[in-house]
């Protein structure tokens, strides 16, 4: 299974791409969030007590070594 991800420049590709997933040739999935979102999402909850720059790197560490996990296997 490979993956990728595309920017739709013509509304009908959208719709040639649905085809092709009613088809079942394609799927689609929602994809993860982005970094923007995720600390707009952050801030908002740690409005009254903001993460230190430790507290930071450390949750940013943890994802990468899950990350590399799923891609050395």
């Amino acid at each position: 299974m490979k993956s990728y991800q595309i920017d739709i420049l013509n509304p009908k590709a959208e719709k040639l791409l649905q085809d092709l997933a009613d088809l079942e040739l394609i799927s689609f999935r929602k994809t993860e969030e982005n970094l923007q979102s995720v600390i707009k999402r952050l801030r908002k909850k740690a409005s009254a007590n903001p993460p230190s720059l430790e507290e930071i790197t450390k949750e940013v560490e943890i994802v990468r070594a899950k990350r590399y996990a799923t891609k050395k296997r």
